[in-house]
C-alpha cells in the first residue's frame, strides 16, 4: 500500500460524523484546480489537505464540551500527524512542510508556501457557496455553537462579510466569486423567508 493510500484509508476510518470525510477528498482536488500553472510538492498538498482536520473528528476532540469549547484542533493536529505520516511510510524529509501546512490553513494563518496558500484557499473556498451552507447548516443542533438554525446563518453571514477577502490567490477569487452570489441570495431568501424571526 503506498503512503497516499495509506493516509486515505486512515481519514477515511477517523473522519467521524461520516459527513466529515467527504471534506477531504474534495478540498485536495479544490487547491489542486488553483494551483493552474505553480509548481508545487504534491505529496506535501495531498498529506496536509487529508490530515488537517484530524482534532476535529469524534474519537479525536474533547468528549466534554467544556473542554471542547477551547480545543485548538489544529494544534492537536501539529502534534498527531509526525507521527502518522512516519507509520505511513511518508518522506520523512517532508513531514515538517506539511506540518507547516496544517498549522498555517486557518483564515487567519500566514502561510510562507505555495502549499499553504493552495490549502488555506481552498479550505476559505470550502466556507463558502452551496458547499459551504451545507456544511454549516447541518452543524446546526449537533454543534455546541449552532443550536439553531439562526446561529448557522449568522455564521454563514460573517463568512461571507470577512472570508473573501483573505484570499490570497487570483484564482480563488475568481472562484469565489459565484459561490459569494449564491450565499448572498440564500441569506436574503432566509431572511424573507423566516419573516424576522428566530428560525
Amino acid at each position: 500500500m503506498t503512503y497516499r493510500q495509506a493516509i486515505e484509508d486512515f481519514i477515511w476510518q477517523a473522519a467521524q460524523p461520516a459527513d466529515k470525510f467527504s471534506h477531504q477528498p474534495r478540498l485536495y482536488a479544490l487547491a489542486c484546480s488553483l494551483a493552474q500553472q505553480q509548481t508545487y510538492d504534491d505529496d506535501v498538498l495531498h498529506a496536509a489537505a487529508w490530515l488537517h482536520d484530524l482534532g476535529v473528528f469524534i474519537g479525536h476532540r474533547p468528549a466534554d464540551p467544556v473542554a471542547l469549547a477551547t480545543w485548538d484542533n489544529v494544534k492537536y493536529a501539529v502534534e498527531q500527524v509526525p507521527v502518522l505520516l512516519q507509520k505511513m511510510g511518508f518522506p520523512q524529509h517532508k513531514i515538517p512542510q506539511v506540518v507547516q501546512v496544517i498549522s498555517e490553513h486557518l483564515p487567519s494563518g500566514e502561510p510562507r508556501s505555495i502549499e499553504g496558500m493552495l490549502l488555506r484557499d481552498a479550505d476559505i473556498l470550502e466556507q463558502l457557496g452551496a458547499i459551504g451552507i451545507l456544511r454549516t447548516v447541518s452543524k446546526a443542533g449537533r454543534d455546541t455553537r449552532f443550536i439553531r438554525h439562526q446561529d448557522a446563518l449568522r455564521s454563514l453571514k460573517k463568512s461571507l462579510e470577512e472570508l473573501p477577502a483573505k484570499l490570497k490567490l487570483e484564482s480563488a477569487r475568481q472562484a469565489a466569486q459565484q459561490k459569494i452570489v449564491l450565499m448572498r441570495d440564500f441569506l436574503a431568501a432566509a431572511e424573507a423567508e423566516g419573516q424576522g424571526l428566530d428560525i
